[in-house]
């Protein structure tokens, strides 16, 4: 009896298994590529600047380190554009969240007008911030506004005093993205499910106390993810207040970000002190978004 030795099977490297490693490169070495060129080499360039001598005109002439971050913090207007900006975010971070919130509730009902309702909402997020800021600029403007007459016979400006600059910039932001912050509550809402709120009715439960102990618990993914862009986007505020305000009047509504281009390409044309705001403020944004991701962190996983 012969027996027959099968010979060993070759194994052929498939072209998947291959080019599986490189073909994950290859897919990743666009965002890589976009990354570094948009976020790396300027938070290199921004750090150099903030350690060297370096004027608007002239390039780099030499390190200038720590003068800048002593003539940053003891800048004029620094704690004053820290002052502002903070209580920009507090302000405009409340109102949006409320708010958005209420129109997500609004808009969660089944009503024939829910489809209207959530398209009219979601309709100004669809300006670019700019445009908005020039559309609104018009509509206060005391002279080529629709509301002309009527703020000239009654004396109302929207922009000249320090109090109305911040208001109706708020009025803009808000306008603006509460629709925006209405769709990520919406999808938050939407991912509860029914169950819990039909074991809260079966318990006895008000709408009140279901809202208050079942939908705002569950909603806090949600309230970190709105919490963080909210602020993150108000600590960086500058287009709605250089195009409808310019800082004015006398810099009361001045901004951080605000400040770093008028010290950069206005007055002083120091690109060396303007690279060290904008790192103190990064460290800031760093801190803070600590600060909020703990703070939204569940018990369990504390």
């Amino acid at each position: 009896m012969t027996t027959t030795i099968a010979p060993p099977r070759r194994r052929h490297r498939t072209r998947s298994g291959l080019g599986g490693p490189l073909q994950g490169w290859l897919y990743a070495a666009p965002t890589a590529v976009f990354v570094a060129l948009l976020f790396i080499v300027p938070l290199v360039v921004v750090f150099q600047m903030s350690a060297s001598d370096w004027p608007l005109l002239g390039g780099n002439r030499g390190v200038n380190l720590p003068d800048n971050y002593v003539d940053a913090v003891g800048h004029r207007l620094f704690w004053d554009s820290i002052r502002f900006t903070l209580l920009y975010t507090v302000i405009t971070t409340v109102i949006l969240i409320a708010l958005g919130l209420g129109l997500a509730l609004l808009v969660q009902e089944s009503t024939r007008w829910k489809g209207f309702l959530r398209t009219a909402f979601l309709v100004p997020s669809a300006l670019g911030l700019a445009s908005a800021s020039l559309l609104f600029y018009v509509l206060y403007s005391p002279i080529a506004g629709p509301f002309a007459d009527l703020m000239n016979s009654w004396g109302i400006t929207f922009l000249g005093s320090p109090s109305g600059a911040l208001w109706s910039t708020i009025f803009l932001i808000v306008w603006r993205y509460a629709g925006f912050y209405m769709l990520l509550m919406l999808v938050g809402l939407q991912g509860i499910p029914d169950d819990v709120y039909e074991a809260a009715r079966i318990d006895g439960a008000s709408r009140w106390q279901t809202f208050r102990d079942v939908t705002v618990p569950l909603l806090r993914p949600t309230f970190a993810l709105t919490t963080i862009m909210c602020v993150t986007g108000s600590l960086l505020a500058f287009e709605q207040f250089y195009i409808l305000t310019k800082g004015g009047p006398d810099n009361s509504t001045l901004t951080v970000v605000q400040l770093i281009y008028n010290v950069a390409f206005q007055g002083q044309n120091s690109l060396g002190i303007a690279g060290a705001i904008s790192v103190l403020v990064l460290a800031a944004l760093i801190i803070i978004n600590i600060f909020q991701l703990r703070a939204f962190r569940r018990p369990e996983e504390s």
